[in-house]
């Protein structure tokens, strides 16, 4: 063959290779996909074809990711029509409409473009973007425009950049409906929607029947959802103006995420591990609450999943059937104990701590300040509450109720509702603000049940030393079964405790008001003469020094678990700085005060040193210091300075005793992860550096210890008082060495 011809043969299969890869991502109305051929978004994330479910005999068009593995399929045309072989054909008819056909040209799903998007001239093409969004593009003019889109039509994947919501303009909505199960992509039973009537909030239902709400929109998350928005992982967003009511989400980094619903109505946020080769959950952004359905507890009655039973009437209301409360069933609600009556007069009493009652039967106005939102109420006779739409900048907008408040369930937002109540319900606060300090906090305590002490002398054989479990500074504690089968951890003050009733109220009062997976759940109390008794849930596996300081022991804890007992410690550090509704400072972090359940989940335990504090006041001083030696930071053990900064330096003591008690981190670190140990060690290391304004929060730490970024070189630890500068640089280096040894290894 002549020179000249090869060069003319090797130009045109260069050309056609090159045209191949230009529409790689493309679909045009000349082509037809069949099974084995797939089109390749641009940046080669996600790729479209034919595929059947494991364990499945149907064959389905989807979307997944190309550069996964596992196959994860994100998106699914033909949903509710199947094909039963491999015969099927995908195609593009010159009016735009996307159809899937069978071997026998039989149409088995149709995009259904509307009749306003198409003309004789379209000029159509289907295109797979980089975010998984399958469009329909006219390209007959200058300003091509999208006249479908697979972002339209959810399945059971939420990605980044999807909106969930309603298009005012068509009308519109865009729901999420898992699939009836892991190998039938065919719509379930559950629906996740954005419901647009009164203000916006999310709701689940299955079938007709409503299972969970989130709560309004804030101005930052929807009040149900346990997130922080912004972080550094991902922004969510909530738009509602004349066009469109929606929410999505975007990422701020390469991370390869998704919210998958389960079949079983589970929302779980994954993330892709390139490491494991794994999707693993997402810990910034836990998902919600729960109380076990929509309205459990009827109207005007806040519910608390952790409280038994878990109904409370709303101050100022009673149960509307007192018979059924009393068998621990308040699904019937409560009642006003005096009723409204516009012409002699209501007030307001302020409630925070909840995600607020259904907002259907709502108005709003993000203009109002809260005065003028209380005076809107006062004038409206039907108006039965009000709040700030929006808590960004100390409040704003203004959100009023018109029915039953239904659906109250308690958290850990400091957003404030307005209750309306009768006038008289007012008439003895002027002696309620007389009362000693005192009474006030014992009110405190009937947020919890109390046990009469009889009771907890029976359930323990009259303190059978047989039943003891341990002791701690508080006193003995005790192993028992209540009337009710559960199992729980008696903890009696003893008398020779320096512990006393102001502990023991701070211990109460604190924990009482905090709910978190990390922290130890508090039951109930008892008072009676000098017995000061708390009664928390049981805890198999006791405290984590109990194993972590035996030789045999010790060895239950692999490197996962001490992992995850490092970021649950972790977790719930932060819950207590900066998410709780009582923002706390613990002040007595250590192995003891860490308790193990039976899956070797850490919650944190003794708060009866703890300090509240209120805003930007993170820091105090003291003349008594309080706490572990070792644990506790140089500025309070020599000066009594203490901040959210001591919970740090004993959380990187506790992080390092983790990693290297009696040297057992060889018997495990082996089998792990060698980056995530050194990442641990680093972290700790920064935990435990001398000057507090050195030390990272704990915000920062979590995000530390889950992220892949760079981190701070460690300053100078704090060892203990009186050492030189040279003394300290000597062990410091033995500390280098150590982690130089074990990247080696």
């Amino acid at each position: 063959m002549e020179i000249g011809s090869m060069i003319l043969l090797f130009s045109c299969v260069l050309f056609l290779l090159l045209s191949s890869c230009a529409t790689l991502d493309t679909i045009s109305t000349n082509q037809v996909i069949r099974d084995g051929d797939t089109i390749v978004s641009d940046d080669k994330m996600f790729e479209l074809g034919f595929f059947s479910p494991e364990r499945s005999k149907n064959w389905y068009v989807g979307i997944w990711y190309k550069k996964i593995s596992t196959g994860t399929v994100v998106w699914v045309a033909n949903r509710e029509t199947t094909i039963t072989d491999k015969s099927g054909m995908l195609e593009l008819s010159r009016q735009g409409n996307q159809l899937i056909c069978s071997g026998d040209n039989t149409v088995i799903w149709s995009s259904n473009l509307t009749v306003s998007a198409m003309n004789d001239n379209l000029v159509v093409v289907v295109q797979l973007l980089d975010t998984g969004n399958l469009v329909v593009w006219d390209r007959s003019t200058k300003n091509e425009r999208v006249i479908w889109q697979s972002f339209d039509h959810p399945g059971n994947t939420f990605l980044p950049g999807m909106k969930i919501g309603k298009d005012l303009a068509s009308g519109r909505e865009r729901v999420i409906i898992p699939w009836k199960s892991a190998d039938d992509p065919s719509p379930g039973p559950y629906l996740h929607w954005l419901d647009t009537n009164g203000y916006p909030q999310i709701f689940v239902r299955k079938g007709s029947v409503i299972r969970w709400r989130s709560g309004p929109w804030n101005g930052l998350k929807f009040q149900g959802w346990s997130i922080e928005n912004p972080n550094p992982i991902y922004s969510i967003q909530f738009v509602m103006n004349e066009k469109e009511i929606y929410y999505k989400y975007d990422l701020k980094s390469s991370a390869v995420q998704r919210v998958l619903v389960l079949p079983d109505d589970v929302a779980v946020p994954l993330q892709w591990m390139d490491q494991i080769q794994e999707w693993v959950v997402h810990t910034i952004g836990a998902a919600t609450d729960s109380c076990g359905g929509y309205g459990l507890c009827g109207p005007y009655a806040s519910c608390n999943a952790n409280r038994y039973p878990p109904c409370k009437c709303m101050a100022g209301f009673k149960p509307q059937v007192p018979d059924e409360w009393d068998r621990a069933n308040g699904s019937s609600g409560c009642e006003r104990k005096q009723d409204l009556d516009c012409m002699s007069g209501s007030g307001f009493k302020r409630i925070s701590g909840i995600v607020f009652p259904d907002t259907r039967r709502s108005w709003y106005n993000h203009s109002m300040t809260l005065e003028e939102c209380e005076m809107a109420c006062r004038m409206k006779c039907n108006c039965t509450a009000y709040a700030n739409s929006d808590i960004r900048n100390g409040g704003s907008g203004c959100l009023l109720w018109f029915d039953e408040l239904m659906d109250t369930r308690e958290n850990d937002d400091n957003q404030d509702l307005y209750i309306k109540l009768a006038a008289s319900e007012f008439a003895g606060d002027s002696y309620a603000r007389d009362k000693k300090d005192n009474n006030v906090q014992m009110e405190d305590l009937d947020e919890l049940p109390s046990f009469s002490l009889n009771k907890l002398i029976k359930a323990t054989d009259n303190f059978d030393i047989n039943k003891k479990i341990g002791e701690g500074g508080f006193g003995p504690v005790y192993k028992c079964v209540m009337e009710d089968g559960q199992e729980v951890a008696i903890k009696r003050l003893s008398e020779t405790s320096k512990q006393g009733l102001d502990e023991f109220k701070n211990e109460v009062i604190c924990i009482a008001k905090l709910q978190h997976r990390n922290l130890v759940k508090l039951i109930g109390y008892c008072m009676h003469g000098n017995e000061m008794i708390l009664i928390y849930e049981y805890m198999a596996n006791k405290s984590l020094d109990t194993i972590l300081f035996d030789e045999t022991k010790s060895l239950m804890l692999d490197w996962p678990r001490r992992l995850n007992i490092i970021h649950g410690i972790a977790r719930g550090i932060l819950y207590l700085h900066q998410d709780s509704r009582l923002q706390i400072i613990h002040r007595d972090l250590k192995a003891g005060n860490i308790l193990l359940d039976g899956d070797m989940n850490p919650k944190i335990s003794d708060f009866g040193l703890a300090r509240k504090f209120v805003g930007s006041d993170t820091a105090a001083m003291t003349r008594k210091v309080v706490g572990t030696y070792g644990y506790i930071s140089p500025e309070y053990a020599v000066h009594g300075r203490f901040s959210v900064k001591s919970d740090v330096f004993s959380f990187g003591v506790l992080v390092l005793e983790i990693l290297s008690v009696h040297g057992c981190i060889f018997t495990w670190l082996g089998s792990c992860n060698v980056s995530e140990v050194l990442r641990s060690i680093h972290v700790g290391l920064l935990c435990v550096q001398h000057h507090a304004h050195d030390r990272p929060t704990m915000l920062s730490v979590v995000l530390m210890l889950v992220s892949e970024g760079v981190l701070p070189q460690p300053k100078q630890p704090a060892f203990f008082t009186g050492q030189s500068d040279g003394e300290v640089q000597s062990v410091s280096s033995v500390d280098e060495d150590m982690i130089t040894h074990l990247y080696a290894r």
